[in-house]
This record gives structure tokens, C-alpha cells and sequence, in this order.
């Protein structure tokens, strides 16, 4: 690891060099961003309740209302919508995920557009639902403020993507995640160690268990990033590698899906809270806290069946048996035992349905762990969602960083063949 990090600094990698500092700079607008608040807006000091994911992902930008309270999160509503909408609902987004690069570009498209959409619904109803606006004017002022900057945050993610490392919207998520991590201990510390509401020695073990539960998630989802089950194959023509010349096996991650279930799952359960601050109700208010925010047994099972869905649906979007077998058969591989075509794809989709499992279940404990410590300790929903952004942090870390190797690596490659 430390001696690809000290490549970077070699002369030849000047141009990889470029892209680190233009995607911090990028991360580092966004965090200036998260700290202005709309002018005619005041700051939110309400509980937000299961909301509090959308303020981690906004760098605090929810309660401090500012042009970026909204974060990515209308662009995660839309992904989520696309990414089912290809899965055989509607044809035509069937035959763009079949057109490979040209289609996925026009899905892209089609998200963001979505994203922008859901943006000003979003904007619309938090502000309606936690400011002080009460003329129509200031309510559309502060929804268009609101949209525009999510439309600002979607544009610097793209650039991330297309000119620095790693995937942009990820990183925005992750920043703003890093942002709220100090004031996640602070809050612990301050409630478990300081109040009264422990002695000192009850309080002071409390908080070190809560340390100990976020090491295990940061060791546990590295853990499960990295591991990964290898399918031996064969070439006929053993020159004739699509997976890396003379490579032996197929790698298959035991969680391909990445962090994407819990964000996912994270932002599907916050939709009916959103709606219910919207219209407020008391007796939907109630039965949304009662029965979906994730603190409730109810809620919390939603919040596990929805990671464990996502798990199943992201690894087979990402990791299509169907092509894995069209891309062996094209460089001349074949897995020992086990028939070309359909023999396969049922043999690859046996196996990511067992890895998927696995993966689904371990991130279900990391991601649950924290809200059942908060839940006997007494702790606010705001620490609770700090578990799920250690997990997110970790995720989006070690795949950025994957990412900055596998360049390195490429590069070397390009540099000895044209020696």
C-alpha cells in the first residue's frame, strides 16, 4: 500500500498527481458550500430524526439550511428508480442497459434530470416542513436555492469522475460524512460521559465501547471489501486473456455491491419521513416512527430486509452471469468441470448467490450494530446514523483507493512495454 502511495510522488505520475489535488479541491467546495446558510433562512435545532442520514450526507447542511442541504440524496432517489426500471419494467430502459456504453451515458443522463427533479420536490418540502418561510415567495426562493445547489453538487461529481479519481458522487457523500464525524463523538462523549445520565465510570465504559464498536465496523468492512472468492479457469489459448494474460482464476468479491445497500436502504426509509414532516400530520407522524424509522423493531427489520434486498439487486446488476460467461467465451476460458453457456451462467449465479448471502448478512450486522448500542445507551438518532456513515467512509475509501492502485499499475505497464 505505502510503496504504490510513494509512486504517486514519482515525476512520471505529475499528471495522477493533478487529479488528487482537482478532486480535493472539488471535496474541498463542497465543504465550504455545506457551511452557508440560505440568507433568509435560519438554522434548524430540531430533532430530525431517521432525516439525520440526509444531514450526515450533507456535511451538516440540513440543519444549518444551506445551499447544499440537500446533498446527492435526490440523485441516489433517482438512481434508485433507473436502476430499477432496467431490471425488465420498461423496455426502453432495457434496451439502453443493453447498448452498453451509449446507453448507460443516456441513463446517466436521465438520472441526473431525475435527480434535479426530485431535488426541487425534496428542497420543496423540507422547506415547508422544517423552516420558518411562511409567504409563498420566500418558499420558492429557498426551493430553487436548494435545487440549484444539489444541480452544482451533480456537476462537481461529474468532474470528479471524468477528471479526477474515483467516483464523484461517492466521494461527496463521504466528505460530508467526514464532516460530522467529530460532532458524532463530541455528542456521544457529551451524553454518555459528561451528562448525568451514567455515573462517570458506567458513562466512561459506555463511551469506549462505542470506540470499540467503530473500529470493529471499520475493520469489518475492510475485511469484506477485500475478500474474495477465486473460480479457477483455464485458457485454450492461454495469450488470450480478458482477465489479465495469464491469469488462473476469477475473482468474484463476497460483496460486490459495495456500501450501495446501506445508502440505498438509508435513503428509501427516509422518503415516508420526509413526506410525513410535509404534510404534518400527527397521526402519520406517529405511525412513521412507530413502524419505519429504523430505531423501532419494525422499522429496524424494514431497514435489514431493504439491505439485504439491495445486496441481491445491486451484486447481479453489477455482476451479470450472463456476461461473465460471454466474456469467457470470447478469450478462449473455460472453468474446469463446468460446461461453456448455460452450465456457466448457472454455475456463476450459484456461486454470487451464496457470496451475496454472506456479504448481505456481514453488512447487515456492521450496519446494525450501532443502532442497537444507541438504542440501550440512550443515544440521539444523529450518533445512530454515524455508524451508517463509518460504514459508507470505509466503503467509498477502499474503493477510491483501489482505483488510485489500479492506475498506478496501468501506468507501470504502459512504461515497461514502451521500453
Amino acid at each position: 500500500m505505502f510503496s504504490n502511495l510513494k509512486q504517486l510522488f514519482n515525476r512520471s505520475n505529475k499528471d495522477l498527481r493533478k487529479r488528487i489535488y482537482f478532486t480535493l479541491f472539488c471535496l474541498a467546495v463542497f465543504c465550504f458550500g455545506s457551511n452557508i446558510t440560505v440568507p433568509w433562512m435560519s438554522t434548524v435545532y430540531e430533532e430530525l430524526g431517521f432525516l439525520e442520514i440526509f444531514n450526515l450526507m450533507s456535511g451538516g447542511g440540513l440543519k444549518s439550511f444551506s445551499i447544499f442541504a440537500l446533498g446527492v440524496s435526490p440523485y441516489i432517489t433517482a438512481s434508485i428508480i433507473t436502476q430499477l426500471l432496467q431490471m425488465d419494467i420498461l423496455p426502453y430502459f432495457k434496451e439502453l442497459k443493453e447498448q452498453g456504453y451509449t446507453g448507460k451515458q443516456k441513463i446517466n443522463r436521465i438520472t441526473r434530470y431525475l435527480g434535479i427533479l426530485f431535488a426541487f420536490i425534496q428542497g420543496f418540502a423540507f422547506t415547508i416542513a422544517y423552516s420558518s418561510a411562511n409567504d409563498v415567495m420566500t418558499i420558492i426562493k429557498t426551493t430553487v436555492v436548494l435545487t440549484a445547489g444539489t444541480s452544482l453538487l451533480l456537476w462537481i461529481g461529474d468532474q470528479i469522475t471524468k477528471y479526477g479519481i474515483g467516483n464523484g458522487m461517492s466521494l461527496l457523500i463521504m466528505a460530508g460524512i467526514l464532516q460530522q464525524l467529530p460532532t458524532t463523538f463530541a455528542t456521544a462523549f457529551n451524553s454518555l460521559v459528561l451528562a448525568e445520565t451514567f455515573n462517570t465510570v458506567v458513562g466512561s465504559l459506555l463511551f469506549g465501547s462505542f470506540v470499540i464498536i467503530y473500529l470493529l465496523i471499520i475493520v469489518g468492512m475492510v475485511w469484506i471489501q477485500l475478500a474474495e472468492r477465486r473460480i479457477p479457469i483455464q485458457y485454450a489459448n492461454r495469450t488470450n486473456s480478458a482477465y489479465g494474460g495469464h491469469q488462473n482464476f476469477l475473482p468474484i468479491k463476497i460483496n460486490s455491491a459495495g456500501v450501495m445497500p446501506v445508502i440505498f436502504a438509508s435513503t428509501l426509509i427516509a422518503i415516508p419521513v420526509t413526506v410525513v414532516n410535509l404534510i404534518k400530520n400527527q397521526t402519520a407522524i406517529d405511525f412513521v416512527a412507530k413502524y419505519i424509522d429504523n430505531t423501532s423493531l419494525t422499522g429496524f427489520i424494514l431497514y435489514i430486509l431493504l439491505i439485504l434486498f439491495f445486496g441481491y439487486f445491486y451484486t447481479f446488476l453489477q455482476m451479470n452471469p450472463e456476461e461473465m460467461s460471454k466474456n469467457l467465451s470470447k478469450s478462449g476460458a473455460y472453468i474446469p468441470g463446468v460446461r461453456p453457456g448455460n452450465d456457466t451462467i448457472e454455475y456463476v449465479s450459484n456461486v454470487l448467490s451464496k457470496l451475496t448471502i454472506v456479504g448481505s448478512l456481514f453488512l447487515v450486522i456492521i450496519a446494525g450494530l450501532p443502532i442497537i448500542f444507541s438504542k440501550f445507551s440512550g443515544l440521539s438518532s444523529a450518533v445512530t446514523i454515524g455508524g451508517t456513515g463509518l460504514l459508507i467512509v470505509v466503503g467509498v475509501a477502499i474503493e477510491t483507493y483501489k482505483q488510485l492502485e489500479s492506475s498506478l499499475i496501468s501506468r507501470n505497464h504502459r512504461r515497461a512495454i514502451k521500453r
